[in-house]
């Protein structure tokens, strides 16, 4: 109980500053807002776009790729905060008050999620401007998803912002972690259309799983393999960076 109240405490904290910055809540949708506007009228038009991504429309195959990478970059950058907090000495003065280790990390997951789901709600309505249909179920199914694997990037950031400190060190860490995943998991194209060795790489990307999976529940098809799959690696994805994240959080800080 008091492991949730300290969270409960700690997440209005961040939940507060969030709606005072509404700027940063808008500004962070809009690199899939412009790949939605920019990139994927482009599909639309492809010879044999309706075989793109096998059975679905091209938007009920694109737009899941754009949930993960708003849940990639939308979280990946959380670290930021954190090294500003502790050039700040905000962490430092949080250390001497009761409230627990694992609180601290959690509150703060906990309103990136929030974050990460109202721009996904603006991506989708976007979305459904451009042509996409999707059953309901299958909306919810993949705004689930997302806000797991949003807690899972965002833990791991700030595991990897608390080993860094310093933002010369993180951003390069960043690039050099993101691009390889977003190149991987099939998010703007489906790695079927990849050489065979490109496509056996790409299943090193746990990403490429959610994403087939998400592409999935957007048709309808709740009991296809790719999608137990992708909830199964979304899960044990979850468990593991939850776990890095609260590990080095109680290390950093204790």
């Amino acid at each position: 109980m008091e492991l949730l109240f300290d969270t409960r405490l700690i997440f209005g904290r961040y939940l507060r500053q969030l709606m005072r910055n509404k700027t940063a809540l808008v500004f962070g949708v809009l690199q899939p807002l412009l790949y939605l506007g920019f990139f994927g009228p482009l599909l639309t038009r492809m010879p044999g776009a309706g075989a793109l991504y096998e059975g679905q429309s091209v938007w009920q195959g694109f737009v899941p790729g754009m949930l993960v990478m708003l849940g990639l970059f939308g979280s990946a950058f959380a670290g930021f905060g954190l090294i500003g907090e502790l050039r700040l000495g905000v962490v430092e003065r949080m250390r001497v008050t009761p409230a627990s280790r694992l609180a601290l990390l959690m509150g703060r997951v906990g309103t990136d999620v929030v974050r990460v789901e109202l721009q996904a709600v603006l991506l989708l309505l976007a979305a459904f401007g451009f042509g996409l249909r999707a059953p309901v179920p299958g909306l919810l199914i993949s705004l689930g998803i997302l806000g797991l694997i949003t807690g899972c990037i965002a833990s791991l950031s700030y595991a990897a912002a608390l080993f860094t400190r310093e933002e010369n060190s993180f951003a390069p860490l960043l690039n050099a972690v993101l691009l390889p995943l977003v190149l991987l998991s099939g998010i703007l194209l489906p790695m079927s259309l990849a050489p065979g060795w490109l496509n056996a790489l790409a299943h090193v990307s746990p990403f490429l799983y959610v994403v087939n999976g998400l592409r999935d529940a957007f048709v309808g098809d709740y009991g296809s393999q790719a999608m137990l799959v992708g909830l199964i690696v979304t899960l044990v994805f979850t468990a593991v960076s939850l776990t890095v994240g609260a590990l080095t959080f109680r290390r950093e800080n204790a």
